[in-house]
């Protein structure tokens, strides 16, 4: 979730011209990036989340294995939960702090949230529950 989520930074900063001064994506390290200048920060700033659930789901869409599925429905849920708790804590340095410092609406950030939160529980809970209470299997000699 967090490779596809700062990846997703990197590439809304560079495809608006920021200038990359700082990045970290190394593991069991808090990933980040700063562009200075950032000339579009909001975009910047939203491709970390939007490009952290597209790259996922488009991936499982082209493996179309349970496992690809499972992964793509954990950073759906936990792009939305990051957004949430991020706003939550006031942070500045998080994402959701430093989109309403740029001028992001509340609104739009609040049904981001809901949204994956909401559809990727879902989904993440139903494939669960598929893998881990398999269907029967149908014997046509005991009916």
């Amino acid at each position: 979730m967090t490779t596809t989520h700062e990846l997703g930074h990197l590439v809304g900063g560079w495809a608006t011209g920021g200038r990359l001064v700082d990045v970290e994506l190394r593991p069991w390290h808090l990933p980040h990036s700063r562009f200075s200048p950032d000339p579009r920060p909001l975009v910047t700033l939203w491709s970390g989340p939007v490009l952290g659930i597209a790259v996922p789901v488009m991936l499982a869409a082209i493996i179309r294995r349970p496992w690809a599925w499972l992964v793509a429905n954990f950073c759906v849920l936990a792009n939305g939960i990051y957004l949430a708790l991020a706003w939550l804590s006031g942070d500045r340095w998080l994402d959701t702090p430093r989109m309403l410092a740029e001028g992001a609406s509340p609104l739009a950030i609040a049904i981001f949230c809901l949204a994956t939160i909401a559809i990727g529980y879902t989904r993440l809970r139903q494939l669960i529950f598929k893998t881990v209470h398999p269907a029967p299997l149908t014997n046509e000699a005991t009916k």
